[in-house]
């Protein structure tokens, strides 16, 4: 069973459909109990990064996050998602829940870059070992929509890259922490591609 962590904030309809469809229960939840009888867990989000701390917090699912992941369980963070996973961001006030070393910055529109990245963009494999990348292609295209990037402290937290005016983390990775910068529920083949090797950890 796949828990799903709905805290309020998050692309949650689709991500599960994906998971399903690649064959994976699910299970969506607020509640520590029902999160942690699961194997694996997923941290979607879609929004503000200081809402989200807010609501985590508010809820008590920080904790929950955290105890699951000393179990070594895996826990796939999803764009929102995976920027809470880091210290802070400059996006908001608040911390993080700091689970990665590391900061979330915004893209500079100095470059005449269009903020958001929105849209289609290619991978650089740099951990071609994470679990996450099995029978994905350097340069595989997955879909993106986001304004802030993550930058890990632990450069090798970085599995795979992506350009947008400089190279920025787009798949982070440590021990059970796994996370993706783009949507895989609508990234096509590749994206369920990675979905699938996160169900068969």
């Amino acid at each position: 069973m796949i828990g799903i962590i709905d805290y309020g904030m998050g692309n949650i309809h689709s991500v599960q459909k994906a998971i399903e469809n690649l064959g994976a229960k699910t299970l969506v939840s607020n509640k520590s109990a029902e999160i942690s009888a699961c194997e694996k867990l997923v941290l979607p989000g879609v929004g503000a990064f200081d809402d989200a701390v807010l609501e985590l917090r508010k809820q008590g699912l920080e904790t929950v996050i955290k105890d699951n992941l000393a179990k070594n369980k895996p826990l796939l963070g999803i764009c929102l998602g995976l920027q809470l996973f880091f210290e802070n961001s400059q996006e908001g006030q608040l911390e993080g829940l700091g689970i990665l070393k590391g900061s979330v910055r915004k893209f500079s529109q100095d470059s005449g870059l269009k903020v958001p990245h929105m849209g289609w963009n290619q991978l650089i494999i740099k951990q071609p070992e994470c679990p996450l990348l099995k029978n994905i292609q350097n340069g595989a295209f997955v879909y993106f929509c986001h304004s802030y990037f993550v930058d890990p402290a632990n450069k090798n937290n970085t599995a795979a890259a992506t350009n947008y005016g400089k190279d920025f983390a787009s798949i982070v990775w440590q021990d059970n922490i796994f996370g993706v910068q783009f949507h895989p529920e609508k990234s096509q083949e590749t994206g369920l591609r990675i979905l699938r090797n996160f169900i068969d950890l």
